[in-house]
């Protein structure tokens, strides 16, 4: 990614695939704290390509394991056409959430775009979670708890072959940092598949830089990062407006310096930001400290840097 490099804001403002209301508010609550303006005075070409449209939350339970499955479905592939559409114009999207199952139609497009251009995707989550659910596991049916399982090929056929081209990712090229709550089954499910996981511990053990060190290891030349950051990767001590908090995950040192070491790379090439619940932020803290990350990992630092 290079300090020129044009980006797309996509508003997908529906909590179509989450446990509690309000994450459909997330997009206005991110323009509202500065995103657009804090992007361009970065130097960066800034289009806001507005708000996604699709069908409202039914609110109903789950049908055959998934709740509003047929929504999910109609909101990620709203998600994936806009983001194939803003890498074919060589532009770096960056979709607002909106909860987490959109990043199926997100990844997908990227996926997708690495294919035809021949460059290697590796997808770096930021969250609290594993996501790596399945409906067999999960008895909430919740989506948001299935996209990185549905983008390494398990789950309804219509979310794991959205692009046409399943499955959309290899668990080798998915690394999660911030883990800190996943249910016992998806644990042996995780397990199985390889999945590249650093966990709380691991940070607590060894440091946040040396686990990014080794997330960020092997990118390539031709490397396309994606960065899917559910905001409850944060700890709730500095990021309260999450439907989902689990205490204990990064500070705001540790999440600063996280962003920091991803600009560094110059390989970013797409990013979500997920989970944003303004019905459960304060004064709208969240997404202030989210767009103060994203400035980080758009290049802002202290200091010049050699």
């Amino acid at each position: 990614m290079k300090t020129s490099t044009p980006v797309s804001l996509i508003g997908a403002p529906t909590d179509i695939g989450a446990g509690a209301r309000g994450a459909s508010m997330g997009p206005e609550a991110l323009r509202v704290a500065g995103l657009p303006s804090a992007l361009a005075a970065r130097g960066l070409d800034v289009r806001d390509c507005g708000n996604l449209s699709g069908p409202q939350n039914p609110w109903q339970g789950p049908v055959g394991g998934y709740r509003h499955l047929p929504e999910v479905i109609a909101w990620n592939r709203a998600v994936m056409d806009a983001v194939v559409a803003e890498l074919a114009d060589d532009r770096l999207p960056i979709l607002l959430g909106g909860d987490h199952c959109l990043g199926l139609g997100s990844i997908t497009a990227v996926a997708r775009h690495c294919r035809q251009r021949g460059r290697r995707l590796t997808v770096l989550w930021l969250d609290a979670h594993a996501d790596f659910n399945t409906s067999a596991i999960t008895p909430s049916g919740n989506i948001h708890g299935m996209p990185v399982a549905c983008l390494c090929g398990h789950g309804p056929d219509a979310l794991t072959g959205l692009g046409g081209d399943p499955p959309a990712l290899q668990p080798g090229q998915v690394r999660q940092v911030g883990i800190r709550s996943v249910d016992p089954p998806e644990k042996k499910l995780v397990h199985d598949v390889g999945l590249e996981i650093y966990d709380m511990r691991y940070i607590d053990e060894v440091g946040m830089k040396r686990v990014m060190e080794e997330a960020l290891r092997d990118l390539g030349e031709d490397g396309h990062l994606h960065v899917s950051f559910d905001v409850d990767f944060l700890d709730p001590s500095i990021a309260p407006g999450v439907g989902t908090t689990i205490p204990g995950g990064p500070d705001y040192r540790e999440a600063q310096l996280c962003m920091e070491m991803i600009a560094d790379t110059g390989r970013l090439g797409s990013l979500d930001i997920m989970e944003l619940n303004p019905a459960l932020d304060v004064r709208n803290q969240t997404a202030l400290v989210a767009v103060d990350l994203v400035e980080s990992l758009f290049g802002k630092s202290t200091l010049m840097r050699r």
